[in-house]
């Protein structure tokens, strides 16, 4: 749920994220979680919060970071979040399987 003193940006950032997380299988829980962690996030590293950790204004955006682990380009997903896909739908014999088997099993 959005927090007070967020701006309706946020708002809508949050909302986008959480909507995005739930079609992906994610539950409404953690899927609020990873919302307002990552708007927190960018609060920070835009100067809009009070306080804010050293690593959440000098690590890389969040936006960024997504791109870099898209299954889109470069080498994708790594093997452990394809295995840890492939648990979460469960695969059986997935601790064997190669990367490009996992990417197969989990049907991407």
């Amino acid at each position: 749920m959005p927090q007070q003193g967020w701006s309706k940006k946020r708002e809508r950032q949050y909302d986008h994220i959480k909507e995005g997380l739930e079609e992906r299988g994610h539950s409404e829980e953690k899927a609020e979680e990873i919302a307002a962690r990552t708007v927190n996030k960018e609060r920070a590293r835009a100067g809009e919060a009070k306080e804010s950790s050293e690593l959440s204004t000098k690590d890389i955006s969040s936006g960024r970071r997504g791109g870099l682990r898209s299954h889109t380009g470069g080498g994708g997903r790594t093997r452990d979040q394809l295995y840890n896909e492939a648990k979460d739908k469960g695969v059986k014999g997935r601790s064997k399987m190669t990367k490009a088997e996992l990417e197969k099993a989990v049907g991407r």
